[in-house]
């Protein structure tokens, strides 16, 4: 089993970090400290071409900055798992990044990433199916994989980058019924990214719940900072350990 970062703990101790205890609307929380911050980030590597080396580089950046989760490929949870025990949260994709695989496909996914040892699930919705205004048929599917995923975390990617208003408020209300954990906005494959304007419609259309992720182009300290102030309970980006770096971030200040 793979030997963690020296003096690092393992940071996956929900008592230890509870979401609810960061304030989540601008002006609650006069700064965030980095702690804070990396302790809201999917710490992110999902390229087509990501080798195990690169996997395990981002596991050891995960433990050493106590971020919230590692967001890897499928294929890898397995191995992270055995090489690096409870040390992490694993967070793999389902029906990424186009999402119009079957459901029973999506299901299948689902089963094998958690009988592998994963924590978390980041799901695609059918999007043809939502510009079809099939949202009924979304729903379902959603809840499906929730039944499935049980006490595990299933967050809901909807693309809003496609998406009309209309379409992203259905999927807020879809996301809600089918008793999703998040409501989450890009997978950073599509056209555009995360943006504050759609973070401030899902709060307005979720239901209590429902927590938000936002993800895709989200590449600098003060936009991360600016997406936790909006009402994300996490981000995700690869790009975590710079945010890091840019504020100088040792060792003592994750303490």
């Amino acid at each position: 089993m793979e030997e963690r970062v020296s003096g690092e703990e393992a940071f996956r101790d929900e008592k230890a970090v509870p979401e609810g205890n960061f304030p989540m609307e601008k002006g609650e929380q006069e700064s965030w400290t980095m702690k804070d911050m990396l302790a809201r980030v999917d710490h992110t590597q999902l390229k087509a071409f990501a080798t195990w080396e690169d996997i395990r580089s981002l596991c050891q950046e995960a433990v050493q900055y106590h971020t919230a989760s590692v967001c890897i490929p499928p294929s890898y949870v397995k191995r992270v798992r055995d090489t690096f025990g409870e040390s992490l949260t694993i967070c793999t994709v389902v029906g990424f990044p186009l999402g119009y695989s079957v459901t029973e496909a999506k299901l299948a996914e689902v089963e094998q990433a958690l009988k592998e040892g994963c924590h978390e699930i980041d799901m695609v919705v059918n999007i043809g199916d939502v510009k079809s205004g099939l949202y009924d048929k979304v729903e379902e599917e959603i809840r499906t994989l929730k039944q499935a995923c049980g006490e595990h975390v299933l967050k809901v990617i909807i693309e809003t980058c496609y998406l009309t208003e209309e379409e992203k408020i259905a999927m807020c209300r879809a996301v809600t019924n089918a008793g999703a954990d998040y409501i989450k906005t890009s997978t950073g494959f599509g056209t555009a990214g995360a943006t504050i304007e759609d973070i401030q419609l899902f709060k307005k259309h979720i239901g209590p719940q429902v927590k938000i992720k936002a993800a895709g182009g989200i590449a600098t300290l003060e936009e991360l900072e600016l997406f936790l102030r909006s009402g994300c309970h996490r981000v995700g980006t690869s790009k975590a350990v710079g945010l890091a770096a840019q504020k100088s971030c040792t060792n003592a200040e994750l303490e």
